[in-house]
């Protein structure tokens, strides 16, 4: 009896532990993942042609990044998402292979609810991976006192 009852609440422990040491630096980095799609999109265009969705990353319930082919991606900004960020699957409606602002939709999850499309920016995806590549770089420098140790 005493068995079953430590099962679900070590899962507990665990489960509480892991989303306060994570939730910081997962907010941090899906804001900066935010800031540099926005600051690799151009100017905002009616529509895209849209044949097959290459992949996509949920940026906020208010936007989303839709690639097209590897190396064309759409950031969009939506409007009546819920819980866009925690959705498995997307999928776009469009009108002869083509997504417009105001009449198209991004349906989510196996609900399929409809947020509306309410702008289009083209990114440019070579900008995005050099400011991603940027800020992988880390610098690095001795330690106080190991400067003779390594020789």
């Amino acid at each position: 009896m005493q068995k079953s009852f430590l099962m679900p609440a070590s899962a507990l422990m665990l489960a509480m532990l892991a989303a306060g040491c994570s939730s910081v630096p997962y907010a941090q980095r899906a804001a900066q993942r935010q800031a540099d799609y926005v600051a690799a999109a151009g100017a905002p265009v009616r529509s895209f042609h849209f044949f097959s969705l290459y992949s996509w990353e949920a940026l906020s319930d208010t936007q989303l990044a839709v690639y097209t082919r590897p190396n064309q991606a759409w950031l969009l900004d939506l409007a009546g998402c819920q819980d866009l960020m925690f959705t498995n699957n997307i999928g776009l409606t469009s009108n002869i292979s083509e997504v417009m602002v105001g009449f198209d939709k991004v349906l989510t999850g196996s609900h399929n609810f409809p947020c509306t499309i309410t702008g289009i920016r083209p990114v440019d995806v070579k900008s995005l991976k050099l400011a991603q590549e940027q800020q992988r770089k880390i610098e690095a420098a001795a330690r106080n006192g190991e400067q003779g140790a390594a020789k």
